[in-house]
């Protein structure tokens, strides 16, 4: 699976989703770009964005998302809060439907 690393996700999360492509928003050259936006821009190229933002549910229209939403819930967004979701992320991955919005906790 194509993957995109939000902002609010470290890049380095990326080694640990074995068997998948994961790329940050920082090295695809999409700093700053807000949720709605991203995610149009995202849809061509990946197939889920991995995001921190516990917002983003309420943000955007969920019948409408083009690409996967995956929000990962840790403690913070620090790579030793984040890494126990490792495990449900990757079982998220290989059951996630397309145009669809789930949450991890750590």
């Amino acid at each position: 699976m194509r993957i995109l690393l939000d902002e609010s996700v470290l890049a380095r999360l990326g080694a640990a989703l074995v068997g998948h492509v994961a790329i940050s928003v920082q090295r695809r050259g999409w700093s700053g770009i807000k949720n709605g936006r991203l995610l149009l821009l995202a849809a061509d190229e990946f197939d889920v964005l991995i995001t921190a933002d516990k917002g983003i549910e309420h943000q955007q229209n969920l019948v409408t998302l083009p690409i996967a939403v995956l929000v990962v819930r840790a403690r913070s967004n620090r790579l030793k809060d984040i890494m126990p979701a490792v495990p449900g992320i990757l079982t998220a991955l290989a059951n996630l439907e397309p145009r669809s919005l789930q949450t991890i906790s750590a």
